[in-house]
């Protein structure tokens, strides 16, 4: 007998769904990304604190700084092939805020004028820094999205059940704090974004995941 295309099939502890159409989130946003970075170029706000100032560069936080691409990816691809809902959450907050912050800085150019001309002691990490910097620019920067990317991996981890039940998430966010700390440390962003970022974070942090949250502890109640 023929089964229905949307019955969920099992290979061993990994399931097939038609949710993998939700990586096209991805594929958009390196397009739209792609298209803003080389739109917002100069003539934009500068987006800066006092604080800043007081804020050191420091070029060995360049590695805690690229740990952010393998967070993202591991997380995308352990979701989508173990935890079909915790991975919709996860690419809505993903969606929503990259898609969002993008948006914002179309309609508001924004960028940061803190990175050094030069580095006087040449390092591997200084190396690094210079790759990133040429990849990318120092626009766009506000709100962060290497925390919007940060807290949503946070969040995945303590939604998914296999990974909550490992404590997962609890030895993710210390690694992911450091990274969106790292942001301002190799002047890649302002402690601005940083704090633009945050009420981001909450309010899709509230959206997506308290619905549910209730609805598990309405469940559990006696």
């Amino acid at each position: 007998m023929k089964q229905s295309p949307r019955r969920r099939l099992k290979l061993g502890t990994v399931e097939t769904y038609h949710h993998h159409w939700y990586l096209l989130i991805w594929i958009f946003y390196f397009i739209f990304f792609y298209i803003v970075e080389h739109v917002v170029t100069d003539d934009y706000w500068v987006s800066y604190l006092p604080l800043d100032d007081r804020i050191p560069f420091l070029p060995g936080f360049i590695i805690p700084y690229c740990m952010w691409y393998p967070l993202l990816f591991a997380s995308t691809l352990y979701l989508m092939l173990f935890d079909k809902d915790a991975f919709i959450r996860f690419m809505l907050y993903i969606g929503i805020g990259f898609y969002g912050s993008l948006i914002f800085c179309l309609l508001f150019p924004n960028g940061q004028d803190l990175r050094p001309t030069s580095f006087e002691h040449p390092t591997f990490f200084t190396w690094l820094i210079g790759r990133i910097y040429s990849a990318d620019t120092n626009t766009n920067v506000l709100p962060s999205m290497h925390v919007i990317g940060c807290a949503a991996v946070v969040c995945a981890c303590f939604d998914a059940p296999e990974l909550r039940k490992r404590r997962v998430g609890w030895l993710v966010l210390p690694l992911c704090v450091l990274v969106s700390l790292s942001t301002v440390f190799i002047k890649q962003h302002s402690i601005l974004d940083v704090f633009a970022a945050i009420p981001v974070c909450i309010v899709l942090t509230t959206v997506l995941y308290l619905p549910k949250h209730l609805r598990t502890r309405k469940k559990t109640a006696p």
